[in-house]
């Protein structure tokens, strides 16, 4: 098992915690990662982007002058692509950018993001975390406690939002600092069990990976 040092949320270290080697410490597929990765971002793409062809844009019932004696090049239609208010060539149209990912592969991404972050000794487990408040002060003394001031932080806490919602609140004015309350879902339409909220992106694009007790026992009994 793995063993990572548990801490408070004052920085004091009160025990250790063991993690699952099936989940935190597999040799982290790289390649799979990018595909989550690129999966997760193409799926955020609204595809509304869009732009009239030259059988679109109005105008052009008439040859906008003779074909010959003018001195002029020779047009067909003022909607044309080289003319000004013509139509687009080649343009972007409205588009479903959204990919598809086996569930096998999204479990195997995950699974390598989290054990990326433990072999990097980035990885951090604390008791719990709790603000009556959601002050912005109260985060910054407790990355400063931790010794996460000025790092990306991502905070990924159990799905109890009216005990952690202070929490996620109070990361929103730090730059770099993200707090993520991740749903367990059980089972969906296609079978599939996941964790909502947790993902590649997030892990990856931060340098420092906060999970409370209780999260940790949820994701070794989801992704197991």
């Amino acid at each position: 098992m793995a063993i990572v040092d548990l801490y408070n949320m004052k920085g004091q270290k009160i025990g250790e915690q063991e993690l699952s080697d099936e989940i935190f410490n597999i040799e982290p597929n790289l390649d799979v990662m990018w595909r989550y990765i690129d999966y997760q971002l193409s799926r955020r793409r609204a595809g509304t982007a869009s732009t009239k062809t030259r059988a679109e844009v109005s105008g052009g019932g008439r040859k906008p002058w003779p074909q010959k004696h003018t001195g002029r090049a020779r047009h067909g239609s003022i909607r044309s692509p080289i003319w000004r208010h013509g139509g687009v060539a080649h343009g972007p149209k409205p588009r479903d950018w959204s990919k598809k990912l086996p569930k096998k592969m999204k479990r195997l991404a995950i699974k390598s993001a989290l054990s990326q972050r433990f072999r990097e000794g980035n990885l951090i487990v604390l008791d719990d975390i709790k603000f009556d408040e959601p002050k912005t002060k109260n985060m910054r003394q407790v990355l400063s406690d931790l010794q996460l001031t000025g790092k990306k932080v991502l905070f990924v806490l159990p799905w109890k939002r009216t005990e952690y919602e202070n929490v996620r609140l109070a990361c929103r004015n730090i730059s770099g600092v993200k707090a993520i309350i991740a749903d367990n879902t059980g089972a969906s339409q296609s079978g599939e069990v996941r964790i909502d909220g947790l993902n590649v992106y997030d892990i990856v694009n931060h340098e420092k990976l906060v999970l409370t007790k209780d999260m940790v026992a949820k994701i070794e009994e989801v992704l197991k």
